[in-house]
């Protein structure tokens, strides 16, 4: 359960674990809404097909942090013998980058879907980057399918709306989320660039925070007229003092 009592998702826009010789400033973040002193972590990198390399980088980046980190694979077969007891068990879970279409139908296939949303309402803190911070909505832009990016409808709906990964740092993503929303493919929703992220507690927006000083993010909705509405939103900068 998390310090507070409810329920914590951050879904970042990507470059989560950008150059630095310090903690990732959202690992941080995580660890002290969870607050315990030593939490229990978890590490999936589904999205990559539990790529061995982007698993040792994570315990690499992680080895001087303060959580018990582990890590769950599901290729070729679970690292552990009950996969739902062991995510329930963490006090965070972080979701890597990759292929969201791939990685959640794999997820479905072994019952994480329902999983992940108990874990959610039990108060462990979820966050994740590009297709791990797509997963928790409805949908959002994708290259899952091929290097030309397309809709992605089948999120796992814990957070309602549209989520935009690299909102600004790859060039396409913008006018084709704003096209989705805009003729109806995906809700309203919000969209986020690299080392930013939509801070949900409960089932509502409650923040947006940043990595480095110069993030930025967007609101993007349908108005009354048909034409789409791009909002921005205060960052708050993760590393500023107190």
């Amino acid at each position: 359960m998390a310090a507070d009592g409810r329920k914590h998702i951050l879904a970042i826009g990507g470059g989560a674990l950008m150059p630095r010789e310090t903690l990732p400033l959202y690992f941080e973040q995580a660890m002290r809404l969870s607050g315990k002193p030593r939490p229990r972590m978890c590490v999936l990198n589904t999205a990559e097909g539990d790529s061995p390399a982007a698993t040792v980088r994570f315990y690499d980046r992680l080895a001087d942090g303060p959580a018990e980190v582990r890590h769950l694979a599901l290729f070729p077969m679970p690292n552990v013998a009950d996969p739902e007891d062991f995510l329930l068990s963490q006090d965070v879970i972080w979701v890597g980058g990759g292929s969201v279409a791939n990685m959640l139908a794999v997820w479905r296939v072994h019952g994480l879907d329902d999983v992940f949303r108990k874990a959610w309402n039990a108060g462990v803190v979820l966050l994740g980057s590009s297709a791990g911070g797509i997963c928790w909505f409805e949908g959002g832009t994708t290259d899952s399918f091929g290097p030309v990016l397309r809709p992605f409808t089948d999120g796992l709906g814990m957070l309602k709306g549209s989520y935009c990964p690299h909102y600004e740092s790859e060039a396409r993503r913008r006018p084709l989320f704003q096209r989705l929303v805009q003729d109806g493919t995906l809700p309203d929703g919000f969209a986020c660039d690299d080392g930013v992220a939509v801070h949900f507690v409960d089932d509502e927006p409650a923040e947006v925070v940043a990595d480095r000083p110069e993030g930025r993010a967007y609101s993007v909705r349908r108005g009354q007229d048909g034409d789409v509405v791009e909002s921005a939103l205060p960052v708050r900068f993760l590393g500023a003092s107190e």
